[in-house]
């Protein structure tokens, strides 16, 4: 009779299969594991590509009329209230992206980040509306 210990067992030799299928499926399993994270990585990285190329780029000039962002956070502003301050007028951008900006009101002037800005425009521009009298038609 033959012992576990001897290599030429038909035990030892079932022993070492399995031990080589369990290492074949576990390197499987980590190439499939790798390739997820790939795809993963792949798709995140696309996503960012997707996500940054519709953030609109805010270029402000001298002079140009703005809203300030109100940063006071209040939990029930109002239904019709505004969450913006102004018109203001650029008086100096920075290099940095810092704005300086003027107020209409009050000609105070303060540095701002550009983030908290956006354009001012004017409401919509009304046109005479011409009335026309329908008569009656003829039979």
């Amino acid at each position: 009779m033959k012992y576990p210990d001897e290599p030429d067992s038909l035990c030892a030799v079932s022993i070492i299969e399995s031990i080589v299928q369990e290492v074949f499926e576990l390197d499987c399993q980590s190439k499939l594991e790798e390739d997820f994270l790939d795809n993963l990585e792949i798709e995140d990285k696309e996503t960012k590509v997707f996500h940054v190329a519709r953030i609109s780029k805010k270029n402000f000039t001298v002079g140009q009329k703005v809203l300030l962002q109100h940063s006071k956070l209040k939990f029930f502003p109002g239904k019709l209230r505004s969450r913006r301050l102004g018109p203001h007028v650029i008086t100096k951008i920075f290099a940095n992206g810092a704005v300086e900006i003027q107020s209409l009101k009050t000609n105070n002037t303060f540095k701002m980040n550009n983030h908290q800005l956006k354009e001012y425009r004017k409401g919509f521009q009304t046109k005479p509306v011409e009335i026309m009298d329908l008569e009656d038609p003829i039979l």
